[in-house]
Formats: C-alpha cells, sequence, structure tokens
C-alpha cells in the first residue's frame, strides 16, 4: 500500500464510528422485541440507501475512472435485492425475541418492514426533527443523504463519493457486520446460528469469504489509485461525512432505545 492510502486507511480506523459500542449496548442490554423493531427500522432504511449506484460508476467512467467504475459497479451489483432478507432477519430476530410469532409469514417484507416502522413512531416518534412519514431520525436522514449524492456526475462530488464508499465498506466489513453478528448470533440472547436461512443475510456478508470483504477490497483498490494531491481533500471529505453522520446515528439509537448514556468521551472533556 502506498502511504496515502494508509494515512486514509488509518483515518477511518481512528474514527470514533469504527468502534461505535452500540453493538454491544445492545448484547448486554437484552432490548425488548418493539424496541429492535425500531432499531431494525432505522438500520434497515440506512442500508438500503447505500446500495444502489445511482450515477456513480457511470460518472467515474464518464471521467476516465474506468478501473474505479467497474470496481464500484462489481459491489452495486453484489447488494442487489437484499432487503427481503434483512427484512427476514429482523422478523425471525423479533420473533425469537418475542418467544412468540409476532411476524409469522417472514417472506412478507412490505409487512415487516411496516410493523419496524410503527416500532419506530412509537419509541424515537418524540425525537426533534423526526419524520413521521419515513420513520426515520434527522441523524438516519443526515447518513442517507450522503449518498444522495452519487446522483451527482461532476469531479469533486465524484471523489467525495469514492471516499464515502471507502469508508463504507470498511465499516461494513469491520464494525457493521461483526457487530451484528455480535448481538444476534453471538449473544445468545436470540438462539440464532449464521446456518439457519432466516440469518443468510448475515451470512452472506461474514467473514472472510463473505460479500463485505469483497467490497472492502474492491473499495480499497479503487482509492490507492486515485489518491494525488487534487483529490486527497475531497476524498478524505467524503470518508469524515459518512463517518461522522453514521456516528450521529448511532449515538442517537443508542442513548434512545438502548439508554446506554453514551457520549464521546473527547466532547465531555
Amino acid at each position: 500500500m502506498t502511504p496515502a492510502i494508509q494515512n486514509l486507511i488509518s483515518r477511518i480506523q481512528n474514527h470514533r464510528c469504527y468502534s461505535h459500542p452500540i453493538f454491544m449496548h445492545w448484547a448486554q442490554v437484552d432490548p425488548e422485541p418493539e424496541v429492535i423493531g425500531a432499531l431494525f427500522h432505522q438500520i434497515q432504511n440506512f442500508c438500503a440507501a447505500t446500495r444502489p449506484g445511482g450515477n456513480f460508476p457511470a460518472a467515474l467512467d464518464l471521467l476516465g475512472m474506468n478501473q474505479q467504475s467497474g470496481l464500484m459497479q462489481e459491489i452495486v451489483e453484489s447488494e442487489q435485492d437484499h432487503g427481503p432478507e434483512l427484512a427476514m432477519m429482523a422478523g425471525h430476530i423479533i420473533n425469537r425475541a418475542a418467544q412468540r410469532q409476532i411476524h409469522p409469514d417472514l417472506q412478507d417484507q412490505a409487512a415487516i418492514e411496516k410493523s419496524l416502522k410503527e416500532c419506530s413512531d412509537r419509541f424515537l416518534g418524540s425525537l426533534p426533527g423526526y419524520d413521521p412519514a419515513s420513520g426515520l431520525t434527522v441523524q438516519a436522514r443526515a447518513a442517507i443523504a450522503v449518498f444522495d449524492r452519487r446522483q451527482r456526475t461532476d469531479l469533486d462530488s465524484t471523489f467525495r463519493n469514492m471516499g464515502s464508499a471507502l469508508a463504507l465498506e470498511m465499516i461494513s466489513n469491520r464494525h457493521l457486520i461483526p457487530g451484528e453478528k455480535l448481538c444476534l448470533v453471538d449473544s445468545g440472547l436470540y438462539r440464532a446460528s449464521l446456518d439457519e436461512p432466516e440469518m443468510h443475510y448475515l451470512l452472506e456478508h461474514w467473514g472472510e469469504i463473505g460479500a463485505e470483504q469483497m467490497h472492502e477490497k474492491n473499495a480499497v483498490d479503487a482509492v490507492t489509485h486515485l489518491l494525488t494531491e487534487e483529490s486527497v481533500r475531497p476524498i478524505t471529505q467524503g470518508a469524515d461525512e459518512f463517518l461522522d453522520s453514521l456516528a450521529g446515528l448511532w449515538d442517537v439509537l443508542d442513548a434512545s432505545l438502548l439508554r446506554s448514556g453514551y457520549t464521546d468521551d473527547r466532547l465531555a472533556a
């Protein structure tokens, strides 16, 4: 690796989002089924926003970054149609937590997602800026907005999108998916295992042969060859924008639903 990509990777790894304790707190608190529903609603909507490529791969092509375009398109295609599996896993975990069939049909994505939103409305609806139509917090909408930028095709936005993509894939591979495995499987709270068909979403993304490992490699390879004196500022800015917004979402979910009282120690000092 070049010093430039090593510095950027270290910057991402040192961000507080990389080691945020939300999933550890989830495992410790053992939240009620409806609280799990509220958590999954915010997480599911955030994850859904990160999957579409929008104009991002095409913009890379138009700007002459053909290798990067191909690497990003591989990620986009790999992430297609994961919404139903994530909804199935959420319904399955909620059923296990409740010890009854709150979601009798785990194939009914619309019914599960409707129920998740109702849980979110109940537990998060009083937060300032909560949007009743989408059931999303201000912080979730901010994290999602980072990926709305993928509709833009100008050079600065494309560089920022590359930074956000790198941070997303590193966080997904080394924080989000391991965190979900920790609280959903390793904790033993839900008697769940990766071998269950209802947990296929997590299995497909976990570990050395999981999708996230490939996604991170693609993102690192793509960014490595783009880092120049011109591009390093917007690429770093895009990474920071994603990390700051996701950390903000984790903060509000952690404090509001898991009641951890988590705060950034640097701010409290």
